[in-house]
């Protein structure tokens, strides 16, 4: 037998008990009010019967008075017999629980039945005839005060127990309200029994479902324990040792996705050896003197405009050939970022028109070395270059307060959502066009390793509706750096 119905039958059997000593007491009252009543009953009618004995006793007398024969002599035997019966019954009755004094009325019976026994004997013997009417007489005047005095008795019996009469229907009264009292004893009773029995059944329940609860939340160090010897501990002790095994289950997916988190910035920095390895092949100081050599010498023989170009790209190759782990300032990036443009205008002249609205006081910030110029390359590369009217490409700049604001937006072909996604997710692979060789997902990835945080870019596009990248990079400690004026004039 399992422990929950051990528990239900341990519950209707206290309840039939208790309806079972409900019913007995209820019963016993009942039977002794019962019987109560019967003994007075019984009372009058033996004293009913007494009377009519009497009067029967004297009948048949008279009648053998009148006809002395055998017949008349066995009825009168008979009806003194009768008398003589009820008042032994009579005595038994009154001899316990009354309220009248039955001596009296007894000693009037025995007078009867003398003065029948002398007027029987006188006929009989045919002694005195006269003395026998004499005795038949005074039989007959003693059958009459028995008849009165029985009336008498009643009447008294009646009255003595109409308090008792009354006392049955107070008595019934309050037996009404003892019925409601027993009932709102037995119904409290119940309740708490019902109330301990279902505790016992729900309080196990509700630490399965708070653990349940803090399960969800992904708290697997909360033990389960139940009190019990019922199938409800069985589920509690399955479920704790789910609870540890889906515990060391989480323990190992953390484990993976960390080691395939490090993985991933193994590779980050693999790619960065590998171009810091490409920046290795190449003398810079060769190529920025033969550049410096090519824009003097342009300027001196008349053509400023190619000596500006030849300055901005040998600028630009000395920003990019720069140490990638140093973070810089958005300065920097700033006026790297007007070199390359400078550049590109330089290709596509009037094609490519460069808005820029810049808040100076947020140009301390530090981040990553090329955050900004793979943004706008590729924004040159989808909105100017394949048009033939061109496109315009707008560069903010905003302090919003705990974060810096760098929108980069231009009115291009714009992308797809599935384009974004993969962009967002750092899926997509580095873009062979790109004059650094390193694309936007690049940037992305670098940006949320160098602020420690995912909310630092958000690309609204469509296909047809340009392009518009928003940059929030949080001014935490150490992001921002004091720029000395000698700083900025490297």
């Amino acid at each position: 037998m399992s422990g929950i119905q051990r528990k239900i039958l341990s519950l209707s059997a206290i309840m039939l008990f208790i309806m079972a000593a409900i019913w007995t007491f209820l019963t016993y009252y009942n039977q002794q009010m019962l019987d109560r009543y019967n003994r007075i009953l019984q009372r009058y009618l033996q004293l009913y019967e007494m009377s009519s004995a009497s009067q029967q006793l004297v009948v048949a007398l008279n009648t053998y008075l009148q006809t002395p024969d055998g017949a008349n002599l066995a009825n009168l035997s008979a009806g003194r017999q009768r008398v003589l019966d009820a008042k032994r019954l009579l005595e038994e009755r009154m001899a316990s629980e009354t309220a009248v004094d039955p001596t009296d009325y007894l000693n009037l019976v025995d007078s009867l039945v003398e003065a029948a026994d002398r007027s029987y004997i006188m006929s009989a013997r045919e002694l005195n005839s006269v003395q026998a009417m004499i005795d038949f007489a005074e039989s007959d005047r003693y059958a009459k005060y028995i008849a009165e005095m029985t009336q008498q008795l009643m009447e008294q019996e009646l009255r003595t127990y109409d308090s008792f009469y009354r006392g049955i229907i107070r008595q019934s009264a309050e037996l009404k309200k003892l019925g409601f009292w027993l009932l709102a004893f037995v119904t409290m009773v119940l309740l708490l029994f019902s109330y301990g029995f279902s505790h016992s059944i729900t309080r196990p329940v509700r630490k399965l479902t708070l653990a349940a609860r803090e399960l969800a939340r992904g708290r697997f160090d909360m033990h389960i324990e139940v009190q019990s010897n019922d199938e409800i501990a069985f589920l509690a002790r399955t479920f704790d040792h789910m609870r540890v095994n889906m515990g060391r289950l989480i323990s190992e997916i953390q484990m993976k996705a960390q080691l395939e988190s490090e993985l991933q910035t193994s590779r980050l920095l693999l790619k960065e050896s590998q171009l810091r390895s490409l920046q290795s092949q190449i003398n810079p100081h060769f190529l920025f003197n033969t550049l410096d050599t090519l824009s003097k010498k342009a300027y001196l023989e008349g053509s400023p405009e190619t000596s500006d170009l030849l300055a901005n790209v040998a600028g630009l190759l000395r920003y990019n050939l720069r140490r990638l782990d140093r973070p810089v300032t958005l300065w920097d990036e700033v006026r790297v970022l007007r070199q390359y443009i400078e550049i590109q205008k330089a290709r596509f002249g009037d094609r490519l028109r460069f808005v820029q609205d810049i808040d100076e006081t947020c140009l301390n910030l530090r981040l990553p070395g090329l955050a900004l110029q793979p943004i706008v390359e590729n924004a040159v590369i989808h909105a100017v270059e394949p048009s033939e009217k061109g496109g315009t490409v707008t560069f903010r700049v905003r302090d919003l307060g705990d974060r810096v604001a760098v929108d980069i937006e231009d009115d291009g072909v714009g992308m797809s959502e599935g384009k974004i996604r993969e962009i967002m997710e750092e899926r997509l692979a580095e873009g062979q066009g790109h004059s650094t060789g390193i694309g936007i997902s690049n940037v992305i990835r670098r940006l949320r390793l160098f602020y420690g945080v995912d909310d630092v870019i958000r690309i609204d596009s469509a296909p047809g509706a340009g392009t518009k990248v928003r940059l929030r990079l949080p001014k935490a400690e150490g992001g921002i750096a004091h720029v000395q004026a000698a700083d900025r004039g490297r």
